[in-house]
């Protein structure tokens, strides 16, 4: 006698899986909606620290993220928050547009 699964044991087995999939992946596009939003928010933080030290080292604000990109104080990519925004200063405060 030859042991194996029987074809229904197999469907039950992958009508399980597939519904475990079809309740995860719609929480997981949900999740990075949350994700992008929250790390715009850290990136802007964390620009705005080098903002406060950029200011202290020059004595003034930067005008500009591109001034802080010239002097090392941040990178390129990090002018762009995850979801694409860029992130510009007014006031000498980074914010997301």
């Amino acid at each position: 006698m030859k042991r194996g699964f029987t074809v229904l044991e197999m469907i039950l087995v992958l009508t399980v899986i597939s519904l475990v999939i079809l309740v995860t992946i719609p929480n997981i596009t949900q999740k990075k909606k949350v994700i992008n939003q929250v790390g715009c928010q850290a990136l802007v933080e964390l620009i705005n620290g080098q903002i406060l030290l950029y200011d202290l080292e020059n004595g003034e604000k930067p005008g500009d993220v591109s001034d802080l990109v010239a002097e090392g104080y941040i990178t390129e990519s990090q002018c762009f928050c995850p979801d694409g925004t860029r992130i510009s200063i007014y006031d000498g405060e980074a914010h997301g547009e």
